[in-house]
């Protein structure tokens, strides 16, 4: 077997490994930044939770409360991307980004360890699996 056609089986496995195994995100609780136990915390998620969901919250806590000394707060937890959405829709009024006021922002992403960044508006930077088995496809027809 060439060169060519082992990367191309090798890639193709790795296409398939990927889809089984499970979801992993980063997981913290109200955290005043995304530093620390947001970016060391790393939980496999369960069955059924197929996406990474980060919420931001600007206020102050445990009430949110107009003239109160505000900070952020960052959460992150797997969930499946049904709850995701219902919880980014409910937020989505709030998420204004003004500093004088109370906010609430969710984003949901897709791929492990995915919620790196809070809100980043960034996908998952791995290929997606069709790219990665037509390119492994296209690789073995090509050199066999």
């Amino acid at each position: 077997m060439d060169f060519m056609k082992f990367v191309a089986y090798c890639v193709l496995f790795a296409a398939f490994c990927n889809t089984c195994s499970a979801l992993e995100c980063y997981v913290c609780a109200n955290q005043s930044a995304n530093s620390e136990k947001c970016l060391k915390t790393i939980k496999t998620c369960e069955p059924g939770e197929d996406v990474c969901l980060t919420e931001i919250r600007w206020g102050s806590m445990p009430y949110f409360s107009q003239g109160a000394l505000k900070q952020y707060y960052v959460s992150k937890r797997c969930s499946t991307k049904e709850i995701c959405q219902k919880i980014r829709s409910r937020y989505m009024p709030y998420c204004t980004h003004i500093w004088y006021e109370d906010w609430s922002c969710s984003e949901c992403c897709q791929g492990d360890r995915c919620n790196y960044f809070i809100i980043s508006g960034a996908n998952d930077l791995r290929a997606p699996l069709t790219v990665m088995i037509l390119g492994a496809i296209f690789l073995i027809r090509r050199f066999t």
